[in-house]
């Protein structure tokens, strides 16, 4: 175990940063409420490029119960959280959430100031689609902030799964990340580099930046803490 003491940006107080792992980025977590790197990394964007963030309409897509989207959630106003269920009419409230799917979403146009995903893009089938569709619901001067593995850095994309006849099939070695509503997991669906921007304007026509971080005083260390924001 080792621990530094900073500042959490995710519950906005003094604390102690605990590693209690192998892996900075799942296991550097903050002793107050429990928040990881890349959360707090997100976070710490939002809070240096959207300083206005709090009166901001803000929706973000398949939150988690900590981190970043708690400090959204109570600091927002405007904020709206959706997760995806299948078996749920699309704009319809399910629990806490409104039931929506990135890829076809409900929203008018020009409806959110910021869209916010963490760890999402890699698990769809059709991120093209969801870019167009993030890009459509923004207002101008709006922007889509998150985080996504890019694990293949400077190598090219890889599509990792596909949908058939409503089944996955992996085209590598089958992959799954943890899933808020399902015990099952998400399958990964693409390890993306670093070509993401590329990809994202060629969906939606918006410019993408990438932000690296490292800082132990605002407990942010590891890998694939990158975060990124696409602008409208």
């Amino acid at each position: 175990m080792w621990k530094n003491y900073g500042h959490c940006v995710c519950c906005n107080d003094a604390t102690e940063f605990v590693l209690n792992g192998n892996a900075y980025r799942d296991h550097y977590v903050c002793s107050k409420c429990g928040s990881i790197p890349r959360q707090r990394a997100l976070m710490n964007v939002v809070l240096m490029n959207f300083p206005e963030w709090e009166f901001f309409s803000i929706h973000e897509s398949s939150p988690s119960g900590d981190g970043a989207s708690c400090r959204l959630r109570n600091g927002c106003q405007h904020y709206l959280a959706t997760q995806y269920y299948d078996d749920v009419p699309l704009g319809k409230s399910f629990g806490w959430f409104q039931n929506e799917d990135l890829e076809r979403q409900t929203f008018p146009d020009e409806s959110f100031d910021l869209v916010v995903t963490q760890d999402v893009m890699e698990h769809l089938f059709h991120p093209e689609r969801a870019f167009a569709e993030i890009a459509r619901t923004l207002k101008p001067g709006g922007a889509h902030v998150f985080t996504v593995p890019l694990i293949n850095q400077r190598a090219q994309t890889e599509k990792w799964a596909v949908l058939e006849n409503k089944e996955v099939h992996f085209l590598h070695t089958a992959e799954y990340h943890g899933n808020p509503i399902s015990d099952k997991g998400s399958p990964v669906t693409y390890h993306w580099g670093y070509v993401i921007m590329d990809f994202i304007y060629k969906s939606s026509g918006m410019t993408t930046r990438i932000f690296e971080t490292e800082s132990l005083e605002l407990g942010i260390r590891g890998q694939y803490c990158e975060v990124l924001v696409s602008y409208k």
